[in-house]
């Protein structure tokens, strides 16, 4: 698969679904799914384990589809393309034109 636009810790917005319109901190990356704390939160019902003696029932953040979520950059979203400054290749907002990392 292609390099990812969007990375651990970005701040993002979700632009489609249940939780369209809210942000969040991106936590995993994984597969073209993103998990963002506290938004598309699921409930699971758990077993007794070492983690949780208790086992019942747990609220969580379950994976979105990348696609439907978009990099924040000062407050404004923005599409995230790639350039190269000084012989390093670098993602940048392009709404902005900030360099992320």
């Amino acid at each position: 698969m292609a390099t990812s636009k969007i990375k651990k810790g970005d701040t993002v917005k979700v632009i489609a679904g249940k939780d369209k319109g809210r942000e969040g901190k991106v936590t995993s990356v994984k597969d073209g799914k993103v998990i963002i704390e506290g938004i598309n939160q699921v409930t699971k019902h758990t077993k007794p384990n070492q983690a949780n003696p208790q086992g019942g029932i747990v609220q969580k953040s379950a994976p979105l589809d990348i696609s439907n979520v978009m990099y924040v950059s000062k407050g404004k979203v923005s599409r995230v393309g790639f350039k190269v400054e000084d012989g390093k290749k670098v993602r940048y907002a392009k709404a902005t034109g900030e360099v992320i990392d």
